[in-house]
Parts: C-alpha cells; sequence; structure tokens
C-alpha cells in the first residue's frame, strides 16, 4: 500500500511540474533508506558520475552546438548546399535533409534544428513549389535525423549510462544514419520530380562563393568525424578539438559571436549541461537500487514466460521504447537503459546493436503522436495545427519505422563497420 501511495504521490508531483531530477533523487533516498542502505549512495554515484573521463564531452560539443546555433553558419552552409545540390531533382528537399541531419548531430538538439534552419527552408521550398504538407513533415522529422551521427548527444550520453565505448557507439551509427538519409533522399528527390519542381542550373561561379563563404566551417565535419571513425582521437578529444575550432572561427574568423554575447552562450549552454547531470547523477543512484535488488532479474522471469525468443523480445522493447523516448528523452536513457541492458544480454543482444536501437526509437519518439517534442516544436515554429502535422509527418515516420525493423532484425547493419575496422 505504502508503494502504491508513494507512487501516486510521485505522479501527482510529476504532472504539478515537479523537476524530475527532484522527483528521481527523492524516490532514490527512500527506497535506500527503505532498504536499510546508507542514502550516501546516491551521492557517491554522483561522484561516480563526476570522475568519469568521457563525461568532458558533453559541456565541450553543448557549448559548440549553442556557438554553431548563434553565428550564421546555419545560413553559409545552406547556401552552399543548395549551390552544389540545386541542379538534381528535389534538390532542395535532399539540401534540407543533408543540412539538418549535419545541424543535429553538431548541436545535439533536433529543436534547435527546427527553429534554426526551419525558419530559412520553410519559405524557400514553398516558394520553389512543395507540397505545403511535404515541407511541413521534412521539417518537423528530419530534425532528429542527426541523432545517429557523432558527435551526437544522446549518442554519447547512452555510452556513458550503459558503459559501452563510445567510439564504438558512432561507427554503429554511422551505417544506418546513412541508408536512412539515402532513402529519405529519394523520397524527396521523387516528390520534387512528381511536383514538377524546376532544377536549377549548375553555377560554378555560385559553388565557389558559397565555398568560399562557409571555407572555415566546410572542414569540421570531415575533421571531427573523420577523426573519429579514422582513430586519429576519442570522443573526448573530438570535443575539445570541435569547442575550440568553433570557438576560434564564430568568434575571431566570422565575428558572428560577439564578446558580449559570450557569456549568454556559456549560460545558456551549461544550464542545459547541468540539467543532464543532475537528472543523470540522480537517475543513476535510483538504477543502483533496482540492480541490487535485482529488478532486472525479476523483469526478465516476467518476461520470459510470455516471450523466450529474441524475435519477441525485439518486438516487445521497441514498443516500449518507443512509449518511452515519447514522453521523456534523457530521463529514458539514464533510467530505462541500465535495466533493460542485462536484460538483452540474456536474449543475446549486443549493447552497441541495443543503442542503435534505442537512438533510432529516440528519433521515433521526437515524432509520435501526440506528445513528440518536434510536433509541439513545429506547431509553435510553422503556426501548423497539429493534427495537419500528424499527416505529414506520417511518411517520414513510417520511413524511420522501416529503418528500425531493419537495423532491429538485422546487426550486422550496425556492427559491421566496427568489425571492418578492427578484424580482430
Amino acid at each position: 500500500m505504502t508503494g502504491w501511495l508513494l507512487g501516486a504521490a510521485l505522479l501527482l508531483l510529476a504532472a504539478l511540474g515537479a523537476p524530475v531530477f527532484a522527483l528521481l533523487g527523492a524516490l532514490s533516498l527512500w527506497l535506500f533508506h527503505g532498504a536499510g542502505i546508507d542514502p550516501a549512495a546516491v551521492i557517491i554515484e554522483l561522484y561516480r558520475l563526476a570522475s568519469l573521463p568521457a563525461l568532458i564531452a558533453i559541456p565541450l560539443f553543448t557549448f559548440a552546438g549553442f556557438l554553431l546555433a548563434e553565428s550564421k553558419a546555419p545560413q553559409r552552409l545552406l547556401e552552399l548546399a543548395e549551390s552544389l545540390c540545386g541542379w538534381m531533382p528535389g534538390g532542395l528537399a535532399v539540401v534540407g535533409l543533408a543540412s539538418c541531419a549535419v545541424f543535429t548531430a553538431f548541436t545535439g538538439a533536433s529543436g534547435v534544428t527546427i527553429i534554426a534552419l526551419g525558419g530559412l527552408l520553410h519559405p524557400m521550398l514553398l516558394k520553389q513549389g512543395y507540397p505545403e504538407r511535404f515541407t511541413l513533415g521534412l521539417l518537423t522529422c528530419t530534425g532528429s535525423l542527426g541523432l545517429l551521427f557523432p558527435p551526437s548527444l544522446p549518442i554519447i550520453l547512452y555510452g556513458l549510462v550503459a558503459k559501452v565505448p563510445i567510439d564504438k557507439l558512432f561507427l554503429a551509427g554511422a551505417v544506418p544514419g546513412l541508408v536512412l538519409l539515402g532513402a529519405l533522399g529519394a523520397y524527396g528527390a521523387f516528390v520534387g520530380w512528381r511536383a514538377g519542381i524546376p532544377r536549377q542550373a549548375f553555377s560554378a561561379a555560385r559553388a565557389l562563393a558559397a565555398a568560399r563563404a562557409a571555407a572555415w566551417e566546410v572542414p569540421l565535419p570531415f575533421v571531427i568525424v573523420g577523426g573519429i571513425y579514422g582513430g586519429k582521437f576519442t570522443a573526448t578529444d573530438a570535443a575539445a578539438v570541435m569547442a575550440f575550432y568553433v570557438f576560434v572561427v564564430e568568434v575571431f574568423v566570422y565575428r558572428d559571436v560577439g564578446w558580449s554575447d559570450l557569456p549568454r552562450i556559456v549560460r545558456e549552454s551549461m544550464t542545459l549541461v547541468g540539467s543532464i547531470l543532475i537528472v543523470l547523477g540522480c537517475a543513476l543512484g535510483l538504477t543502483n537500487y533496482m540492480i541490487d535488488a535485482e529488478v532486472p532479474e525479476a523483469l526478465f522471469e516476467a518476461l520470459s514466460r510470455v516471450v523466450s525468443s529474441k524475435v519477441g523480445f525485439l518486438a516487445v522493447l521497441n514498443v516500449l521504447l518507443l512509449i518511452v523516448n515519447m514522453v521523456e528523452i534523457f530521463s529514458a536513457i539514464v533510467i530505462v537503459v541500465p535495466i533493460i541492458i542485462p536484460i538483452a544480454a540474456k536474449y543475446g543482444i549486443d549493447p552497441v546493436h541495443l543503442g542503435v536501437i534505442f537512438l533510432l526509437n529516440l528519433e521515433i519518439g521526437y515524432m509520435t503522436p501526440p506528445l513528440g517534442l518536434n510536433l509541439f516544436l513545429s506547431n509553435r515554429r510553422f503556426g501548423a495545427p497539429l493534427p495537419k502535422l500528424y499527416r505529414a509527418s506520417f511518411p517520414f515516420w513510417l520511413a524511420h519505422v522501416a529503418m528500425l525493423a531493419l537495423v532491429t532484425y538485422w546487426p550486422a547493419l550496425s556492427l559491421s563497420l566496427d568489425s571492418w575496422r578492427n578484424p580482430g
């Protein structure tokens, strides 16, 4: 009875707007106290978190992402991409897909992409004659495409929680991300061809001018991604390189970000980092209790009575992850991942493969009605009613679900790149 009352009280407090970290921390302290364990176990978990070497990647990547979002980098990169790909069928749609994916990967948040690039791409796509429904669907859903590519913040967070090498996760997400990007690009080209969108003649002069304008930003993806995939540096090294490079380029070279803007950018970016770390620390304390109480083993025993096969478990897992990721993203990673990893291991599922499944569910959760975050952001940004956004997002949602099924039941799609790089 006490447990049910506590659960009801926590749900009520959550509905009233209580901070997630406060609820998780309070629940952890109460459970440890009830088990006769010193509540300092929660604080010890915070200390352990602070001592992780890979943790520094989160604030560095976040700071660099905020700097890029505050600068004119989106306009310069979009102009370059359009000058290079405008001659293709559906060229601007393909440009929008690729630009959104790259920008989300480096800023770590699809919401920033919808706000920053959506305002630029929305009138451009409509002016060229793309259907409004397709335009809204593209800008609503493709903001989360970059979550599978380095240096995506959710990848780093999953690696820290799951105790999986972040470099392996970066490799695992690359092929599924590129396949999904290619499939959506083909769909965009088909829509452009069917709508009779005129192609732009390629202009070497325009492309050269755009390349010169973005000359300092173009190397960034190649340096960071190439360095990680080539084994030149780790994810933590990449974070330091990216933060320093972006700071120098945007503050000293382009001067898009003034010295007076830096305190605000640091404050806003570190506020986000602080909120993530507080939730992460409190959630890991709760997770430790669940592991000590053998909750994963109990869940596995209950689940194994209903689901005996790996195929069935993966199907159930995808449904549960979709629901959880639709409601709360970062909390879902830090609470759910440590619980499902030991259960998945009993079904013979690789934790790196599980990471890609989790991240794809995260992408889909962003665009799934009625609570998908991207839907609400697009509603605010473009003024489109939510039912209209639900219909517009459906083809893109369907493509993501098809990719999720492919990744779920074909592990080699995620694991082959790392096996090829490390044959031993």
